[in-house]
């Protein structure tokens, strides 16, 4: 039952997303077929090119078949350069899910264990001041902290490349600007979530039991805790894959992000709706294991 509604949900979802971006990129002002051939095109040569890229057939005809094509495995041609997307998409797609993961394992190594000490330290200046640090980190936007970063440890100290992706080195910065934020967040819920279970009964037990500090905490408390932090942990990797458009851009990470991007400036409408769809499946797919996750951290939820 549990997977039937979730792939019930899982179409509905992918199905939406297919519709209203097919929609609205559609109504963005800009005609492809200028951007590709220039204003100083004829109209005829115009005509010819959008009758050879679908483009003057009816907005329902061509949804109907850009849906076909995609039930047969089929992302079609970029408009601008007559790449296969598929090839697009599985040369960039990889490069973002290498910058989420490592974003989200600085985020975990960080914010988890810092959430723990702010809230064994509660209402000391300990606590007040990882809570202060932690709430101004996450008001910051990545458009901001990037370059900053950037002017850090690339132009002042030398110690990593700008922007691109030459070296393995080159991740880093992109990795902090987007890891950062993340663990501002998770020390927060971390805090608020160790804090709601502290003072439980099953803790002054075990703490009365005489186990250690240490096994209280990791074993008995955090474990009662995960659900928030699961909670969180999965709607921010959904949005590391989703939403690492600005940070891909800044430090010209060749991701799905700056494809979505380059598409978009292009009016390139295949390549945006292929990039938006593999966003879309990400999340989802992040969201389905987020609730197996729930399933293992607390048997209670399987009886729900």
């Amino acid at each position: 039952m549990f997977l039937l509604h979730r792939s019930a949900r899982f179409f509905t979802v992918v199905f939406g997303v297919l519709l209203l971006t097919f929609l609205l990129i559609h109504l963005v002002p800009g005609d492809p077929v200028e951007v590709m051939l220039g204003e100083s095109a004829s109209s005829a040569d115009r005509e010819a090119l959008r009758a050879e890229l679908g483009l003057n057939q009816p907005l329902l005809q061509q949804f109907g078949i850009y849906l076909n094509k995609l039930a047969h495995g089929d992302f079609g041609n970029s408009i601008h350069t007559r790449t296969p997307i598929a090839e697009l998409i599985k040369t960039r797609y990889p490069t973002t899910l290498r910058l989420a993961m490592l974003s989200l394992c600085i985020g975990l190594f960080v914010g988890i264990p810092l959430g723990i000490y702010s809230a064994l330290k509660s209402g000391r200046w300990q606590d007040i001041l990882v809570t202060i640090v932690s709430v101004r980190i996450s008001a910051v936007p990545a458009f901001w902290l990037g370059p900053v970063l950037m002017l850090i440890f690339a132009v002042w100290l030398g110690w990593l490349p700008v922007s691109g992706m030459e070296s393995n080195t080159s991740i880093i910065l992109p990795a902090l600007t987007l890891g950062f934020g993340l663990s501002a967040i998770l020390t927060r819920m971390t805090r608020t979530s160790l804090l709601e279970v502290l003072n439980e009964d099953y803790i002054r037990t075990a703490r009365a039991k005489g186990l250690s500090e240490r096994v209280v905490i990791l074993r008995h408390a955090m474990r009662a805790a995960l659900l928030p932090i699961i909670t969180i942990v999965g709607l921010q990797m959904g949005s590391l894959l989703a939403g690492a458009v600005i940070t891909e851009t800044i430090f010209s990470w060749d991701g799905i992000g700056r494809l979505l991007v380059e598409s978009i400036e292009r009016r390139d409408y295949p390549v945006t709706q292929a990039c938006v769809l593999i966003v879309a499946l990400s999340y989802v797919a992040v969201n389905l294991f987020t609730d197996v996750m729930y399933r293992l951290a607390d048997p209670r939820v399987r009886m729900t």
